[in-house]
C-alpha cells in the first residue's frame, strides 16, 4: 500500500457497536455518538443500525447529525454565538446551555429543543489536567453552589460530563458525587446525560456493574431517561493507521526512522496526552540506544514531531510499513494540514475482505482551507 492510510474495519466496529447497543437495551439508557472522537460520516448507514443519535459541540457536528446522521443532534457547546444559534436549534433535539448567562440570552430562541443546564460535580478522576473538565477554574458547567432551588420551567434535564476513557468503578464513584450534590433538583428534571468517556468495548471495561448501576439508578430516579455520549467507546481498536518509512538518520547514537506522517499532524492525542500508541511488531522501551531500536519521527518541521522508542526484531528498511494500531478515535477529528502536510487517506475494510477507499486528500484540500 503506498499511502499512508487510516483503515477503519467493519468487523470490529460492528463488534463494538453490538456491544454498545446491548449495554443500552439491558440498562434502559440511551447510547449516542460524539462526534468529538468520530465523525466519518461515510460509516453512518452501518451506525444507524444500531443507534439513533448523536452529540454535537458545534454548527458544524450538528449539520452533520441532521443531514448526514439522519436525526437531530444532542447539542451542547461552550459558548454559543448569535450567529450560528438559530441553525444549531434547527438541527438539534436536545440543547444543553454552559452557564445561566447562556441560558439566560439564548434559551427563547431554542424552544423546539429539550433544553439542558451542564453541571460541575467538582469531581473527575481524570489525571491529566489537559483532558479533566472538572479541574480548579474550569470553564465547563455550573456548580451547584450558583444553580437556583428553582430551575427555570424550560430546564428539562442536566449534563454532565467528568470521564474520559474511564471504567464503570470510576463512574461508580463519580456518581455518587453527582447525585450527593445534584439530587435535590432531579425531581424538577426529565433527563440527565452523563457525557463521554465511558469505555465500555475496553476488554477490562465491567460492562455489567454499568448496566447494574443504571437499573439502580432507575429504581430511585425512575422518570428520569438517562444518557450517555461516549466517543472512544465506538470505534475503540476498530483499526490502524498505516504508515513507511522514508528515511534513517542518526544522531548522538540515537536512531530516528522518518515516517510519512505526522504524529502533531495525524496523532495529536500523542503528544497532547501524552500516550504512546501500540506499534505492530515493536515494543516500546525507555531505552534509547540498542539493537533496532529507533525513534519514530514524523514528517513535519515541528522539533518535536517524534516518539520514543520502539524495538523492533529487524533492522527498518526505507519504504516497509510502521503501523500504528487503535488509531480511529480522535485522530481524523483532530488531525491539521501543518507544514502542508497531506492528510492520510481514509479506508474501510468490509467484512468481506475488500477495502475500500472513502477518502483521499489532495493538495487542493489544504489550498481551499488557505483561501
Amino acid at each position: 500500500m503506498a499511502t499512508p492510510i487510516y483503515i477503519i474495519e467493519e468487523k470490529k466496529l460492528r463488534r463494538n457497536l453490538t456491544l454498545i447497543a446491548e449495554v443500552a437495551a439491558k440498562a434502559d439508557i440511551e447510547i449516542i455518538l460524539a462526534f468529538k472522537a468520530f465523525a466519518l460520516w461515510k460509516t453512518f448507514p452501518i451506525f444507524r443500525e444500531y443507534i439513533k443519535s448523536t452529540t454535537a459541540s458545534s454548527l458544524s457536528e450538528a449539520r452533520l447529525a441532521f443531514e448526514e446522521f439522519g436525526a437531530p443532534a444532542h447539542t451542547y457547546s461552550p459558548a454559543y454565538t448569535d450567529e450560528e444559534f438559530d441553525e444549531i436549534v434547527k438541527c438539534s433535539s436536545h440543547l444543553t446551555f454552559n452557564s445561566l448567562s447562556q441560558y439566560e440570552r439564548f434559551h427563547q430562541r431554542a424552544s423546539a429543543c429539550s433544553l439542558g443546564l451542564r453541571v460541575n460535580p467538582e469531581y473527575s478522576e481524570v489525571e491529566t489536567l489537559l483532558y479533566n473538565p472538572c479541574a480548579p477554574g474550569t470553564r465547563f458547567g455550573i456548580s451547584a453552589d450558583k444553580l437556583p432551588e428553582q430551575l427555570p420551567v424550560d430546564i428539562e434535564g442536566f449534563h454532565c460530563h467528568c470521564h474520559c476513557e474511564s471504567g464503570s468503578d470510576v463512574f461508580q464513584r463519580s456518581l455518587a458525587h453527582i447525585e450527593e450534590k445534584f439530587s435535590r433538583w432531579f425531581p424538577q428534571l426529565k433527563w440527565i446525560n452523563f457525557g463521554g468517556g465511558h469505555l465500555m468495548t475496553r476488554k477490562d471495561y465491567d460492562v455489567e456493574l454499568l448496566i447494574s448501576m443504571m437499573k439502580q439508578f432507575h429504581e430511585r430516579y425512575p422518570w428520569l431517561r438517562v444518557i450517555l455520549e461516549p466517543g472512544s467507546a465506538f470505534a475503540w481498536q476498530t483499526g490502524p493507521l498505516v504508515s513507511h518509512v522514508v528515511d534513517l538518520v542518526e544522531d548522538k547514537g540515537i536512531r530516528t526512522a522518518i515516517l510519512d506522517v505526522s504524529f502533531t499532524c495525524h496523532m495529536p492525542d500523542c503528544l497532547e496526552m501524552p500516550y504512546y500508541p501500540d506499534v505492530r511488531g515493536a515494543e516500546h522501551i525507555s531505552e534509547e540506544t540498542g539493537e533496532h531500536v529507533y525513534r519514530l519521527g514524523g514528517n513535519s518541521c515541528l522539533s518535536g514531531d517524534f516518539m520514543s522508542c520502539w524495538k523492533f526484531d529487524h533492522e527498518l528498511q526505507v519504504g516497509e510499513e510502521v503501523i500504528f494500531e487503535d488509531m480511529i478515535h480522535y485522530t481524523t477529528v483532530k488531525t491539521n494540514t501543518f507544514n502542508g502536510i497531506s492528510h492520510p487517506a481514509i479506508g474501510m475494510l468490509h467484512e468481506n475482505g475488500e477495502l475500500e477507499m472513502l477518502r483521499r486528500f489532495e493538495y487542493e484540500d489544504y489550498r481551499n482551507r488557505m483561501d
